[in-house]
């Protein structure tokens, strides 16, 4: 039997651009646009400042900072950096959840040139000291509430230089929705930390050495890999510039557009939903602190809200809230979900649509190590097109961004309608992974990314994501990384050896499983729990796992744990 012809790559891009042609919806553009030019966000940031000065660029709990402030206190705290002896390409990290200082650290740290480093506010020491070690930071930008964590890591770590702030600076006497208990704490005082507000505010004029490009490394974004720990994704403000352009140049958003987002702004969708859309098109964002519903409900309400993304569960609990009623939702027209424990489907999109009067639609396709948002699912909602292609459904790729689906051992390219590995080539691309050469040129081949996730593109062209390949466990949509666990446990006195798998979990959607191998000489009289007592202590409380004892560990000839096997014992 003769074996098939290899696909050549050319032929099959070209033979896709024209089912992109014939599937692509009619009311939305196939180019790119650019309000003021191919700029760094920066100067989109000056623009709009001189442009529409008094225009909320944030509201936070009633608090508005504008257009013109934000560019003016960037400015500044990019003066602050520059005095503090921050230089550009230093390393900046940011430990902190979403402020308005997360904004004006955000475009100082750009503005100076220096490399914007989010870490998790929910890090315990361990994983903030990894993270900043990894990186090289010098400098931390962190909430007062997180001060000891950062203290615990300073004998261990390069930081030199504490930069602290607080809710307290910036929240109103009177928040206008509801606000969660830690934002409403009274200022820590922190003597060992420049506090920044009150700083910023002795300074008479900024004064900084200009380092803002399009090409220079402008921030890293961690995300975690199957082996080892997380990874610094390179990206520059091209790659943000050109995934805000590519997804808003399908459909730009009218100058009265207000977004509500409480995604975390450490989080590569939060930065982009936060930091860098609204910004792009000189739009107002409501900025929460975190998810909950009444103040998501009041908040719409409050400031006619009229485009918002939530995971599939959000939408579900406001539809089930006593107090949904209350609230008018008349102003929403854009509401993009995400499916993570919960999928979207064609009940709860009926359910919304009579309730809101809006249609949900599933936010699609991208990583990290794209800077998301690589697909897009706008105006395939017709007769629930989207929902019935499958349940998997991500739609076609945002102008200037390609997909080919491969062979995950060979790399050859399938014939259309076959399951393979999704790889993506985009504009926005990652760099690189910071200081690992080795997974750079595993991830990197050819210009493509190998994405690792499993997916199929149809006759039509459309895009299927049918799951990870990776290890990735998503617990309430937040990833966690076996590898990193299982790095974390293998520094227990009394652990040998570990493998970490997921277990479904009805709440959760998945939670991670450690089976552990004590060791003989050390570990006598360990208990599971008291592991997790350990990990609790050093890790975020939604990595921690369910520890499980065991005799041995299946292995491989090659001294790898055998996942597959372990995946058999949780049911066993």
């Amino acid at each position: 039997m003769s074996q098939p012809q290899p696909i050549e790559e050319e032929t099959y891009l070209a033979n896709l651009r024209t089912l992109y042609a014939k599937a692509w919806p009619k009311e939305l553009a196939r180019e790119i646009s650019y309000p003021h030019g191919e700029k760094p966000l920066t100067e989109y940031l000056r623009a709009w400042a001189r442009l529409r000065p008094t225009k909320p660029a944030v509201i936070f709990y009633g608090a508005v900072m504008t257009y013109a402030e934000l560019d003016r206190q960037s400015d500044l705290f990019a003066t602050l950096l520059a005095q503090q002896g921050v230089r550009k390409g230093d390393r900046v990290s940011v430990f902190m959840p979403n402020c308005p200082q997360f904004h004006i650290a955000f475009f100082g740290i750009l503005k100076l040139g220096a490399v914007h480093c989010p870490v998790s506010p929910l890090s315990k020491a361990f994983e903030l000291g990894y993270q900043v070690k990894d990186c090289g930071s010098e400098t931390i930008v962190a909430l007062d509430q997180l001060m000891p964590v950062v203290r615990e890591v300073l004998p261990d770590t390069q930081l030199r230089r504490l930069i602290v702030t607080s809710f307290a600076d910036v929240m109103p006497g009177k928040p206008e929705i509801p606000a969660p208990s830690a934002a409403l704490a009274a200022k820590i005082a922190c003597p060992d930390a420049v506090d920044m507000m009150p700083v910023l505010a002795t300074i008479a004029a900024p004064s900084f050495p200009e380092g803002a490009s399009l090409d220079d490394v402008a921030a890293l974004n961690y995300t975690g890999g199957t082996t080892g720990m997380p990874k610094g994704c390179i990206h520059t403000q091209r790659d943000m510039l050109y995934t805000v352009a590519a997804n808003t140049s399908l459909a730009p958003p009218p100058d009265t557009s207000i977004a509500l987002s409480f995604f975390p702004e450490f989080w590569i969708a939060g930065e982009n939903m936060c930091l860098i859309f609204p910004v792009f098109s000189g739009t107002t964002l409501v900025l929460l602190t975190r998810w909950d519903p009444v103040a998501v409900m009041t908040a719409i309400d409050r400031y006619k809200v009229t485009s918002t993304a939530m995971p599939v569960d959000g939408a579900l609990e406001l539809m089930d809230h006593p107090r949904f009623g209350e609230f008018d939702f008349s102003s929403l027209t854009n509401v993009r979900v995400v499916s993570f424990v919960k999928k979207l489907n064609m009940d709860y999109r009926r359910r919304w649509q009579e309730k809101v009067g809006t249609i949900l639609a599933e936010s699609a396709w991208g990583m990290t190590e794209t800077h998301t948002s690589d697909s897009f699912t706008t105006g395939m909602q017709d007769d629930d097109f989207d929902l019935k292609s499958r349940p998997t459904f991500v739609g076609l790729p945002v102008p200037g961004t390609e997909f080919k689906i491969c062979d995950f051992d060979t790399g050859a390219i399938l014939p259309l309608g076959s399951e393979g590995e999704i790889c993506c080539r985009t504009p926005s691309l990652l760099k690189g992974y910071w200081n690992k050469p080795e997974a750079t040129a595993d991830t990197l081949r050819n210009g493509w990314l190998h994405s690792g996730d499993i997916g199929l593109i149809d006759e039509d062209g459309y895009l299927h994501y049918l799951g990870r390949r990776k290890e990735m466990i998503k617990v309430k949509g937040m990833s966690v990384f076996p590898g990193e666990v299982e790095a974390l446990l293998g520094q227990h006195p009394a652990v040998a050896a570990a493998g970490v798998v997921p277990r479904p979990d009805e709440e959760r959607g998945q939670v991670p499983v450690a089976f552990v191998l004590i060791n003989a000489e050390t570990g006598a009289g360990t208990t599971a729990k008291a592991i997790e007592g350990w990990c609790r202590e050093r890790m975020a409380a939604f990595k921690v796992p369910e520890v499980r004892i065991v005799e041995s560990l299946p292995m491989t000839a090659t001294g790898k744990v055998k996942k597959q096997e372990l995946g058999q014992l949780l049911h066993g």
